[in-house]
């Protein structure tokens, strides 16, 4: 009874074996690229797969959206300032046949030529530009790689910078100047309140001159509003012109 049983079992692992060799199941997001006998028969997918037990050989790509953090890369950019850099490559493969037959290994490659147009693009900009440009300079990351890799069959749709790591006295030099820029623009503001207060006041003298009458009210108004402080102080003004005539007074009787 050993025996047979013993067969059966193996039978039917061979048979389970020859099933696997023939038949595949793919994704609906992957494609199966098909050699036989080491020719490209091309990708075939999604669904059930039939495949010709030692002549096929079956490579399966995903197609899904990949998403690559770009490890810190020293950069010196255009004004000679150190810093570390990443970010962040988002991509997916749009011909799963080029992307085995073209390159060894897309997702290096990609990896790699991430690295590489990261140093070079952020070398040639100032520093000032990445911190206040960077959706520029993801657009320019993003046409530079999609450019390379389109040959592969892979597509880079999004590049992000990330995170811009500075030197200590790069980022007390950032913050002086921001605070001179605040202090500049302080001092603008106030420049500007006085000339306008001039344009003001000068409007009012010349209003009150015209009227004579004017000058009293705003006298009035003004002990109004020192009386209302409550303090004991009285402010009496006293025209220039019976000043000057006291001392031409003054002056006359001194020359007798």
């Amino acid at each position: 009874m050993g025996g047979p049983i013993f067969i059966i079992i193996i039978a039917f692992m061979g048979f389970l074996t020859l099933l696997n060799m023939i038949v595949r199941i793919l994704k609906e997001y992957e494609r199966g690229v098909v050699f036989r006998l080491g020719r490209l028969i091309g990708a075939k997918g999604p669904g059930i797969i039939f495949l010709i037990p030692f002549v096929d050989k079956l490579v399966r790509v995903d197609l899904r959206v990949i998403t690559y953090d770009i490890p810190p890369q020293d950069v010196i950019t255009k004004d000679n300032v150190s810093i570390k850099v990443n970010a962040v490559l988002y991509f997916q493969v749009t011909d799963a046949n080029r992307s085995i037959v073209s390159v060894a290994n897309f997702f290096e490659a990609t990896s790699q030529i991430a690295q590489t147009t990261l140093r070079s693009v952020l070398g040639q900009v100032e520093l000032d530009e990445l911190l206040a440009d960077r959706e520029k300079i993801n657009a320019q990351l993003q046409k530079i790689i999609d450019d390379q890799t389109e040959p592969w069959g892979v597509k880079v749709s999004v590049v992000e910078v990330k995170n811009v790591d500075l030197p200590p006295e790069m980022v007390r030099a950032i913050a002086k100047q921001a605070e001179a820029e605040r202090e500049r623009r302080a001092k603008i503001i106030h420049a500007q309140g006085e000339f306008e207060a001039a344009q003001k006041l000068s409007e009012a003298a010349a209003v009150i001159a015209t009227s004579p009458g004017t000058m009293q009210l705003r006298y009035l108004q003004t002990l109004t509003e020192v009386a209302s402080e409550k303090n004991s102080t009285l402010i009496f003004p006293i025209p220039i012109d019976i000043l000057e005539g006291i001392n031409r007074f003054i002056q006359k009787k001194v020359a007798e």
